[in-house]
């Protein structure tokens, strides 16, 4: 495995683990009634676009600007 794939690996993780602790703490009082599978399409459907639009993009550039290319 090369560095930037690890880094791309271990980047995700870090910003995934607290996303997901932080969505559980909130919703699961406000999801505790719904079915598993319907909490976690509420929980996909916020963390996603998160990832992808807010997350992601922003720790790749500090990434990048700390650790370069």
């Amino acid at each position: 495995m090369n560095n930037a794939r690890a880094r791309g690996a271990f980047l995700t993780w870090a910003a995934i683990w607290p996303l997901i602790t932080g969505l559980l703490l909130v919703g699961d009082p406000l999801l505790a009634a719904l079915p598993l599978p319907l909490r976690t399409l509420v929980l996909t459907a916020i963390l996603v676009p998160l990832m992808s639009f807010v997350v992601m993009p922003r720790l790749t550039r500090w990434a990048n600007t700390r650790l370069g290319n």
